[in-house]
């Protein structure tokens, strides 16, 4: 072999050694961060329990001498508070402690990463349950430092998550609705789709009426709380360019619908719906005190609403 050859294999012997110890050197940088993340989750459970057991003298051991505790809250009215030092952090847990006395602490741990060999980040999310009170998320992010072979909070960095309001437990009694339905009398078709929109504040109700396949009407209802009546009220659109609002009432098993409404040349009317749940599957539906511009119109007779088979 000739020099420039054995000048070249001598260069990739060393190439490949170093490669090898690199990955070795990974390999044991994995292996130490594998245990040190597993300290670090064990400390984790150690003060969700400390707290969940009010001990704010042992919280406060969780943090270095000097941890900084940062509390930042949004909105119109943005705020930012912060806490330093151990003792500082045990009098505000024990105030809390004596204000809140039967507060919890929930914690969703995302990631934690590794800065240096003696630092590291944790990302996640932290719950705080009321007895009697709403619950109240925030986003942390906490840096850990390690002393003396223990693994301690130097900072917390904590926002508040906004509270997205939601209605769903007034509507909760009509969550039976979702789903497909449909009526059949002769060559005339009723479709009925139920939806929960976002976060569950209102339901939408889009219908179809057909003659021998033949679309004539369509519309949507959207059924929803409304807050300062305190009261289920809905708001109905139809393709001819009628709208109606209700307020529903539930009587035992039964909810009626009291409904005006603004036909598409101008007249007025007003009736009262009948909804009788049947069981899963089927429920009943009657229109009674139907008046229009003063005339009394005749009821119409229950008719049962099919749940779709595919949804049976």
């Amino acid at each position: 072999m000739s020099k420039p050859h054995r000048s070249r294999w001598l260069l990739l012997a060393v190439f490949v050694a170093c490669m090898s110890g690199h990955a070795m050197a990974q390999e044991s940088d994995q292996g130490k961060n594998s245990t040190e993340k597993a300290a670090i989750e064990k400390a984790i459970q150690s003060y969700v329990a400390a707290f969940n057991a009010r001990d704010a003298k042992k919280l406060a051991s969780f943090w270095s001498p000097d941890g900084v505790y940062i509390s930042r809250r949004a909105g119109v009215d943005p705020q930012t508070s912060q806490i330093t030092g151990r003792d500082a952090l045990t009098e505000e847990f024990d105030a809390l402690f004596t204000e809140s006395p039967g507060v919890r602490l929930e914690v969703a741990t995302e990631t934690i990463e590794f800065i240096s060999p003696n630092v590291a980040l944790e990302r996640g999310t932290a719950t705080v349950l009321q007895p009697d009170g709403l619950p109240a998320a925030t986003d942390y992010r906490v840096v850990y430092v390690k002393r003396d072979g223990q693994w301690l909070i130097d900072r917390v960095t904590e926002e508040e998550k906004p509270v997205i309001a939601s209605h769903y437990d007034k509507l909760q009694a009509l969550e039976w609705m979702i789903g497909d339905w449909k009526d059949q009398a002769g060559e005339i078709a009723i479709q009925t789709e139920c939806r929960w929109t976002r976060n569950k504040n209102f339901m939408t109700r889009s219908f179809t009426v057909s003659t021998d396949g033949q679309v004539e009407i369509s519309g949507m209802q959207v059924v929803g709380w409304d807050p300062a009546e305190k009261v289920i009220r809905s708001w109905l659109f139809d393709s001819d360019g009628g709208f109606a609002t209700g307020v529903w009432t539930q009587q035992g098993q039964r909810w009626t619908v009291q409904t005006t409404a603004t036909m598409a040349d101008g007249r007025k009317g007003s009736s009262l719906t009948v909804i009788r749940p049947i069981d899963e599957n089927l429920f009943g539906w009657q229109k009674i005190n139907r008046l229009v511009d003063g005339e009394i119109l005749p009821n119409i007779d229950e008719v049962v609403i099919v749940r779709s088979e595919s949804q049976q």
